[in-house]
């Protein structure tokens, strides 16, 4: 109880978005403001302030790498998922012809982006069917099968943001590298269901590209996030973004080439207050305990939340068996998702509600309480029984 009451968020409502931004706690809040105040005093322009950003890029940095097993190197601040995904996207040398294969659980936001790189550059967009590989199938199979010669690029989510799956994403990248292609297939990998939720380790996951944010499971303030550039692949991403933090310059400051890491995918002025906010969160969370111990907090959580909702007749839950996640997903029988969630939101429980597939997701994080998904339980049931 100790740990929540730092969630200003929390002493109001009962909160089970973390899927779509996580609430800031006290210790990001003051520091994002004693940060803005610094700069103001300081600068907002001046050789200390300029110092100082650049530490506080590098400290994000090292931050972010210590929590997803990589170095800072591989690391380009970024800031959302949805840029992230865009840097790797567009920054791929793509020819008429070539293939990209995504997953049937992609967020709105990369298809359209995928839309328009076959609108410009004629590749041909494969889409495979994991959605109904949520209860019994084998990703892994799905993903090889609809691999083609020309395939260059596999865009898939960690963890789906509507269905809650959890992919084994390191299978699926071994898959990869052995395909029969004709040049190496390329993996990007949307993290913003996984980072802060699973525990990471980039290093051994051997995807090439990992876009994931700050605001929802690492609770950090939104415009804060990162692009894992894999070692192996820095010199074959090109740069579409481009501005002085990319860049190298000489004594005359004019650009003699790219920054020789991941610092080349960075343009220019970002919120820079927000990087120590971002920390603070992380750091709050480690001292709850390790991303394992986290982890298995909200499996059991997830199960809980899950097991409740099937006693329910009138729910059924997409999954037919406990989350391997903490997205708990389910649909109404006959009755209203968007009237649901409005109804919970008047209650004090917040929600919301997926259209592919149509649904209702909620969202547990370590430190939800087990009375407060009785009462979001006990709320539902009323819906259902009065048809609120």
């Amino acid at each position: 109880m100790h740990h929540r009451s730092q969630f200003p968020a929390l002493t109001n409502k009962a909160y089970f978005n973390y899927g779509g931004q996580g609430p800031l706690p006290q210790v990001a809040l003051e520091a994002i403001q004693q940060t803005y105040e610094y700069i103001q005093q300081a600068g907002p322009f001046s050789q200390e302030v300029n110092d100082w950003a650049t530490q506080e890029a590098d400290r994000t940095r090292e931050a972010m790498a210590a929590e997803l097993g990589t170095t800072p190197a591989t690391i380009a601040l970024t800031e959302d998922v949805t840029i992230g995904c865009n840097i790797a996207l567009w920054g791929i040398d793509w020819r008429s012809g070539d293939r990209l294969l995504m997953s049937d659980c992609e967020h709105q936001g990369i298809v359209a982006t995928v839309q328009e790189l076959q609108r410009r550059f004629g590749i041909e967009v494969d889409v495979c069917p994991l959605m109904a590989t949520l209860n019994a199938g084998d990703p892994v199979a799905v993903v090889t099968q609809y691999l083609q010669p020309r395939t260059r690029l596999l865009v898939v989510s960690h963890v789906f943001w509507n269905t809650g799956q959890v992919l084994p994403l390191a299978e699926i990248v071994a898959a990869c590298r052995q395909a029969n292609t004709a040049q190496p297939v390329r993996i990007l990998v949307d993290g913003a269901q996984s980072v802060g939720l699973l525990p990471v380790n980039l290093s051994e996951l051997g995807a090439d590209f990992y876009a994931f944010t700050g605001h929802k499971w690492w609770c950090g303030p939104e415009g804060v996030g990162g692009l894992y550039v894999r070692p192996e692949v820095l010199s074959e991403l090109h740069p579409t973004f481009i501005g002085w933090r990319s860049i190298l310059v000489n004594k005359s400051n004019q650009p003699v080439g790219w920054q020789p890491d991941a610092r080349r995918f960075e343009v220019s002025t970002s919120a820079r207050p927000l990087y120590p906010g971002l920390r603070a969160a992380i750091a709050l969370h480690q001292q709850w305990g390790d991303s394992q111990k986290r982890y298995q907090c909200l499996l059991d959580l997830s199960k809980y939340l899950w097991q409740s909702l099937i006693a329910i007749p009138e729910i059924t839950c997409l999954r037919t068996s406990p989350p391997e996640s903490s997205l708990v997903s389910f649909q109404l029988d006959g009755r209203s998702h968007l009237k649901l969630v409005q109804f919970l939101e008047t209650e004090g429980y917040f929600l919301r509600i997926m259209l592919d597939p149509n649904c209702v997701r909620a969202c547990v994080h370590y430190f939800t309480l087990e009375e407060e998904i009785d009462r979001l339980v006990a709320t539902i049931q009323k819906f259902c029984q009065t048809g609120a």
